[in-house]
């Protein structure tokens, strides 16, 4: 049963929160790289230590890469931004403010189409989109709960960062996980994040709160921090669901404040009282002027948008007469899109191409790396090569998947493999009549049941005659023997 389900009586409201590396060489405010896995603390300076006299300059890659993903959402870019000081305290914060916008953001009042339960496409509001810098990273030695002391590694301060505030508006912890594999998809086609969130390069901090069926006015809503995959945000919302619903049953007030999610365990627990807006003391940062976009840099960022997933998906459908289910998965990613189509354009049939890529070739690369897909050890040319082997009768389909793992292997192509191996299909008629002479006196009843019309009986004298030719017969021209052999009998 559902979280939804236990929880009948309530309305699930669902926010969330996306944070988003951006893909730039160098840091935010600075010229220090943001290379993931260096070694702690050789990637900082002055600048994004906080130093006193330093200034921030902003970086232009950063705005481009956020104006885009603005505009993939379908927001408003606004003319001018600014950006903010926003106060709190915490070790891996070297500032003790993090530089973020607030009251005056770079874009607003976007959305995102998902699909819901039922084969239904819902649109998520989109609040804002605004860019910050990110703070350090803390390694406790041991566990949070257990170490005898945390190192700071500021490698990460600094890092640009874009957070995207969906409107409350997801109903369910599934919907909420649809909307961060959609929201991710979009990141990855544009470029602007690798959508790493085993690295942190995605995170997200979801909001979720609890009301009466029926009821206008929102619940007291509980912040959950960092969740760092799909399946973490559906479990920790659905055990929110079930802890509040619980907790209101009951006639307990819900408090608003953070908590964290753990895996291990399966459940949240409370890290700290939910802050208010007013209590970051946001005001205007006054090392920076307002930022100013103008409308031709706006038009050079819209043109650049790539062909994003669900229109993809779609035209994967119309022009290449795939199923739903099956253009869906070839457009999760750019990369493994691209890949369909130069496949395709190298020859291949569509629905062949769609089979062997959804089936083998995902089978040992994994879908979702982009650069993995990129360099697959079978190019699309070479998996094409392979499809016509099949089509011209060269090799029979078994063969070809036995061909494919060699490829992969060796990343050579498939002719060069089939003739070194001398797996060329056999498609003389005689050689096959005598094998097939020899499958059925070796099996009478396997004859009787055949001359009596039974299909698995066929099936199986195929299959005998594919085993004694190690794969290489031609199975229609099998058939074509067999049903000639029937006439005759």
């Amino acid at each position: 049963m559902s979280a939804v389900a236990t929880a009948a009586g309530y309305e699930v409201v669902i926010g969330l929160e996306v944070h988003a590396q951006l893909s730039t060489r160098t840091k935010m405010f600075c010229g220090c790289s943001t290379t993931f896995g260096a070694p702690p603390n050789t990637q900082t300076c002055p600048v994004c230590q906080g130093m006193p006299g330093t200034l921030p300059v902003i970086n232009r890659r950063a705005i481009e890469f956020g104006t885009r993903t603005a505009l993939a959402f379908d927001c408003t870019v606004n003319a001018s931004c600014r950006f903010a000081r926003k106060h709190y305290y915490y070790p891996d914060m070297p500032k003790n403010f993090q530089i973020s916008q607030y009251e005056e953001p770079l874009a607003e009042h976007g959305g995102l189409e998902i699909d819901v339960a039922g084969g239904g496409v819902r649109r998520i509001g989109i609040q804002r989109l605004h860019l910050e810098e990110d703070v350090g990273k803390l390694v406790h030695e041991g566990t949070l709960e257990t170490a005898p002391s945390s190192l700071v590694d500021y490698n990460r301060a600094g890092v640009p960062l874009m957070e995207t505030v969906s409107q409350p508006e997801l109903s369910s912890p599934e919907e909420a996980a649809a909307y961060l594999r959609a929201f991710r998809a979009v990141l990855v086609y544009l470029g602007v994040c690798d959508g790493n969130m085993e690295e942190g390069s995605l995170r997200c901090d979801a909001n979720i709160s609890l009301r009466r069926r029926g009821a206008t006015e929102l619940g007291t809503k509980v912040e959950i921090k960092n969740l760092n995959s799909f399946r973490n945000v559906q479990r920790a919302l659905e055990f929110e669901v079930i802890r509040q619903a619980a907790a209101l049953d009951a006639g307990e007030r819900i408090v608003q404040e953070t908590r964290l999610w753990d895996a291990d365990r399966g459940y949240t627990r409370s890290m700290r009282s939910k802050e208010f807006a007013h209590d970051y003391r946001y005001f205007p940062e006054p090392d920076l002027v307002p930022l100013e976009l103008d409308l031709a840099f706006v038009e050079r960022a819209r043109a650049a948008l790539p062909e994003l997933p669900r229109a993809g998906r779609r035209r994967f459908v119309e022009q290449y007469a795939l199923r739903g289910a099956e253009a869906a998965t070839l457009t999760g990613s750019r990369a493994l899109a691209e890949y369909y189509e130069a496949t395709v354009g190298a020859g291949a049939g569509p629905r062949p191409a769609a089979n062997w890529i959804l089936s083998e070739l995902l089978r040992v690369v994994p879908g979702d790396d982009e650069q993995a897909v990129r360099d697959s050890p079978v190019s699309p040319a070479h998996l094409a090569g392979l499809i016509r082997l099949i089509d011209d009768g060269t090799i029979s389909g078994k063969i070809a998947k036995s061909v494919f793992d060699k490829m992969a292997a060796s990343r050579e192509d498939a002719a060069t493999i089939v003739g070194r191996e001398g797996l060329t299909q056999v498609a003389d008629s005689g050689a096959l009549a005598l094998v097939i002479d020899q499958v059925l006196a070796a099996d009478p009843k396997l004859l009787a049941d055949w001359k009596s019309g039974k299909t698995a009986a066929e099936n199986a004298i195929v299959g005998q005659v594919m085993k004694a030719t190690q794969g290489k017969a031609n199975p229609a021209l099998v058939r074509d023997l067999l049903k000639e052999k029937l006439s005759k009998t």
